[in-house]
C-alpha cells in the first residue's frame, strides 16, 4: 500500500486519559515508539516504565503499575504485548505480541550475551540470557489467556505485520480473542504502520469509551475501482481522512451466483485499505436497507435514504471531489 501523508497529532484523541506503553525485549521506556505516542496524542498523559529482564519481576510490576495508574489504554509490542495480554480489566492493543517468547528467544539468537537497544533508567547496557531465563519466561508466558472471558475477549486488539519474520502469533491470539487485524508492516512499527494500524484501533477504542456517535458514510466497492482495478486515484487519500472524522463502512454486493467473488473482494479492499477496513466491510445487494448518513456510489443507489454522492456524475467526478465535498461541511 502506498503510504499516506498522514497528520502529526490527533488531540481530540485519548484526551484527558493515560495511556500505558509496554515494551519490547531488550528495549525500554525510551524508544522512540513513546515518543510518537506522545506526539501524536498530545492531551494524553503516556507512562512507560523499564522492564525488569526476570519476567516474573516484570509481570509484577506491570500489575503493581496498572493498579496505580488505571491506565484508559494500554499498548503493548512484541514481547510487552505478552505481558500486556495479562493485564486484564483494561483496553489493551497488542502489536506483534510474542506469546510464545521462548520459543521465539532461541529461534532467532536472542540468547547469550545482549546489547539494550535503549537508554533504560538504571544505565545498565548489556545483559545476559541463559536457559534458566527462558525458561522462567516460558512460564510466565504460559499464563496467557488465563484470564479471558466474554468481556476480556471485547477489550483486546490484536495487530499483526504481515512482513513480521519474528513473532507469528496471529493464529493462537484468534483461538481466544476475536479481534486479530493483519497490518501491511513488519516487526518493528514504523511511522507509517503506526499511523495506519494503531492510531485506527485506538480511535475505535476512545470512541466506545467516550459512547461517541459518528456520522455513518458508505462507501460502494464499484467506485474504489479504475477500470484496470486498481485503486481509484486519490482513493486512500480520501478513505484516510474520512475514518478520522467518520464512521466509514466499505459495501460490496453480494455474489450470490460467484460466491467465490466475496473474499476475492474482501482481501482486495484489506490490501488497498489496510487495518481500518476490519470488520467494515458490508455485503449487501439492498442498499436501500442500510442505516447512514453518506453513501458514495452510482447512479443505481438512488434509493439510499441518507445523502448519495454519486460518484462519476458531473459533481463527484473523481475522489478529490469527493474529498472536496467533505472539507466543505
Amino acid at each position: 500500500m502506498t503510504n499516506i501523508q498522514q497528520p502529526n497529532t490527533f488531540p481530540d484523541l485519548m484526551a484527558g486519559k493515560k495511556m500505558m506503553y509496554v515494551h519490547g525485549f531488550g528495549s525500554s521506556a525510551q524508544t522512540a515508539t513513546v515518543g510518537r505516542i506522545r506526539q501524536t496524542f498530545p492531551n494524553a498523559e503516556v507512562v512507560a516504565y523499564d522492564m525488569p529482564i526476570e519476567p516474573h519481576d516484570a509481570i509484577a510490576l506491570l500489575k503493581a503499575k496498572c493498579e496505580e495508574d488505571r491506565p484508559d489504554l494500554i499498548i503493548g509490542t512484541s514481547m510487552g504485548g505478552m505481558y500486556a495480554e495479562q493485564l486484564y480489566g483494561f483496553d489493551r492493543i497488542l502489536v506483534n505480541p510474542a506469546l510464545q517468547i521462548a520459543d521465539t528467544m532461541q529461534a532467532h539468537g536472542l540468547t547469550g550475551k545482549q546489547t539494550f537497544f535503549n537508554p533504560r533508567q538504571d544505565g545498565v547496557q548489556e545483559f545476559y540470557v541463559d536457559k534458566p531465563l527462558v525458561k522462567r519466561y516460558r512460564e510466565v508466558s504460559e499464563q496467557r489467556f488465563n484470564g479471558v472471558d466474554e468481556q476480556e475477549r471485547k477489550r483486546v486488539w490484536g495487530l499483526f505485520g504481515d512482513r513480521d519474520d519474528l513473532v507469528h502469533t496471529y493464529d493462537l491470539f484468534l483461538e481466544h480473542y476475536p479481534q486479530a487485524i493483519r497490518f501491511h508492516g513488519e516487526h518493528r512499527i514504523s511511522e507509517s504502520a503506526f499511523y495506519h494500524a494503531i492510531v485506527p484501533v485506538v480511535r475505535w477504542i476512545d470512541d466506545r469509551q467516550q459512547q461517541r456517535e459518528r456520522e455513518i458514510v458508505y462507501i460502494a466497492y464499484e467506485t474504489m475501482r479504475d477500470s484496470y482495478g486498481k485503486a481509484a486515484s486519490s482513493l486512500r487519500k480520501a478513505f484516510q481522512m474520512l475514518i478520522e472524522r467518520y464512521q466509514v463502512y466499505l459495501v460490496c454486493p453480494t455474489p450470490s451466483t460467484h460466491p467465490a467473488l466475496a473474499p476475492e473482494m474482501h482481501a482486495w479492499i484489506l490490501d488497498q485499505l489496510d487495518a481500518p477496513a476490519h470488520d467494515h466491510i458490508v455485503f449487501t445487494n439492498r442498499r436501500d436497507l442500510l442505516y447512514g448518513d453518506y453513501l458514495i456510489g452510482t447512479a443505481h443507489d438512488k434509493a439510499f435514504t441518507g445523502t448519495l454522492l454519486e460518484y462519476g456524475s458531473d459533481e463527484m467526478k473523481t475522489w478529490e471531489h469527493i474529498i472536496t465535498f467533505f472539507n466543505r461541511i
